[in-house]
């Protein structure tokens, strides 16, 4: 987010987020707690939405910078005066169906609409007078009517009990135990997963999609343990995880605000339900594998989805069959693909960005921008910061290349050079034989000239190896050494000693230059210049 005349900015995800959960029905304040903006904002953006009259399909179309520039222009209005504290709207805001809002929030919305109006005591002072003058006091609070097939919610179970043992060490391990539940009938789908980062979550949202054979409009995740950052690569590779979701179930992410609330006790109690009636039917037993405690696990929920609810006929899996089913969205075709998903900030001045030791190349205009690497079994796919796709590639297990690069990525330089660098001598004698006999001889001569660029550093004179034997004696004053004299300045001495102090006598026969031409004791070496 960037300030921009006194208001706040807004990124093309944030708007083009915003207006598509307005569109598709969704509350203000879900609005708002996935993309951490305030009402202000949002209304700021959705009065500028229909002001531009520009349709949300033909948005997507543009230039993120386009989007961006076109809801928050260069120059903005000047600010007029501040009105007074609209508190009636505040309270019904507070008192609405479904409402989250609390008096803290009201009156950051508040001064985020007026910089300059009421501080906080002051803002807090008036509205408990108004409401002590027309309500006589603020304790009001609402059933919340839950829609049939509209909304599933995620969470972990907070126990972590050690359930796994290692058969090499016996240490026992904890688990993270991933619980699913829906609005109406409360059917419960839960497993065990060894942490709780994001590809476990994505798996368990897959697998509870499979398990209830059918999609809500709706998914509620509980706030997620893996910490995540504003502007960084956790959010880019969550925000992109999110969207894949979307995109595939054709549904709609909806994270909880930061602070607890008091609308969503579903998953929350039936969290502490499993606690007690999953976690403590599972320590009765002792776990060498994931794979026969989630049996284990499967067999119990189903016996507690089986169970009639207290006082009731009835049990969740009637209910569900009953209420929520019928009203929930048939599978896509096809499994959803779970991908490890990498970030990087800035695309690399090499235009790759690795993987798995492999360096996979991406449209050279990327460099210094934000992208999401999404790696498969046998595809790489990178996508921009918008989740846009930029390419895909064919993903390698080969120990070399480790550079995989597609021709089109490169720039015109880069590509040249590599073309030119790929061709050999016989490439162009072969291409010169195609066109005529004298475009041929002119390429050999041309392919066969002496270098213009590299010459040789010094020159050597070729010595003249002997071809004669001219004498043959002994050395004088010696009865076991024999000389040798050649022609071209070559001597050599032959020299028989015992080659060992056993009783066994033994000979060793020794070989010494003692004469050579001058050329090998002095070379001349001349400098080129």
């Amino acid at each position: 987010m960037i300030a921009k005349g006194g208001i706040t900015m807004q990124d093309y995800n944030t708007i083009i987020g915003s207006i598509q959960m307005r569109l598709n029905g969704c509350q203000t304040r879900s609005v708002m707690d996935r993309y951490k903006i305030g009402s202000g904002t949002l209304n700021l953006i959705m009065s500028r939405y229909h002001a531009n009259g520009i349709p949300i399909e033909e948005l997507r179309m543009m230039a993120p910078k386009e989007v961006e520039n076109l809801f928050y222009p260069q120059k903005n209005l000047q600010r007029k005066d501040i009105p007074l504290p609209d508190f009636q709207y505040y309270y019904d805001r507070i008192h609405a169906p479904g409402s989250r809002m609390n008096i803290s929030f009201c009156w950051l919305d508040y001064k985020e609409k007026n910089p300059d109006g009421y501080e906080k005591s002051q803002f807090y002072e008036y509205f408990n007078r108004f409401i002590a003058e027309n309500y006589g006091g603020q304790k009001v609070s609402m059933a919340v009517n839950r829609i049939p097939g509209e909304k599933m919610y995620i969470d972990w179970v907070g126990d972590q009990p050690e359930l796994l043992t290692d058969t090499e060490t016996g240490e026992i391990k904890k688990v993270h135990i991933f619980a699913t539940t829906l609005g109406v009938s409360s059917l419960i789908y839960a497993e065990a997963f060894p942490n709780e980062k994001l590809p476990c979550f994505i798996e368990g949202c897959a697998h509870a999609v499979s398990f209830y054979g059918a999609v809500t409009k709706y998914f509620v995740p509980d706030n997620l343990r893996t910490a995540v950052t504003k502007h960084t690569k956790d959010e880019l590779i969550l925000q992109s995880t999110f969207a894949d979701l979307e995109d595939f179930y054709e549904t709609i992410v909806l994270p909880p605000p930061a602070r607890k609330p008091k609308g969503k006790p579903t998953v929350e109690n039936h969290v502490r339900y499993l606690e007690t009636h999953l976690v403590e039917k599972l320590k009765e037993k002792i776990y060498v594998s994931f794979e026969d405690l989630n049996d284990d696990i499967k067999k119990i929920v189903a016996v507690l989805n089986k169970r009639s609810f207290q006082g009731k006929d009835f049990s969740r899996l009637d209910a569900f069959g009953k209420y929520d089913k019928p009203c929930m969205k048939p599978l896509p075709g096809g499994c959803y693909t779970a991908c490890d998903y990498k970030a990087v900030l800035k695309v690399p001045n090499n235009y790759r960005i690795e993987y798995d030791g492999h360096y996979y190349s991406v449209l050279y205009s990327y460099c210094g921008k934000p992208a999401i690497l999404k790696a498969t079994a046998s595809e790489i796919r990178i996508c921009d910061q918008y989740n846009r796709l930029i390419c895909t590639h064919k993903r390698s297990y080969r120990e070399f290349p480790l550079y995989i690069t597609v021709d089109e990525h490169m720039p015109p330089e880069h590509l040249y050079y590599k073309e030119v660098n790929s061709k050999d001598g016989n490439y162009y004698r072969r291409w010169a034989s195609a066109i005529g006999p004298a475009m041929s001889e002119l390429m050999h001569g041309t392919l066969n000239k002496p270098s213009r660029v590299k010459v040789s550093a010094i020159t050597v004179p070729i010595i003249e190896l002997p071809t004669e034997l001219v004498a043959l004696k002994f050395k004088t004053g010696s009865d076991n050494t024999v000389e040798m004299y050649l022609n071209n300045g070559w001597q050599l001495s032959f020299r028989i000693h015992n080659a060992s102090t056993k009783v066994e006598p033994s000979l060793k026969f020794d070989v010494q230059f003692i004469g050579m031409p001058v050329t090998v004791l002095n070379i001349e070496c001349k400098w080129k210049q």
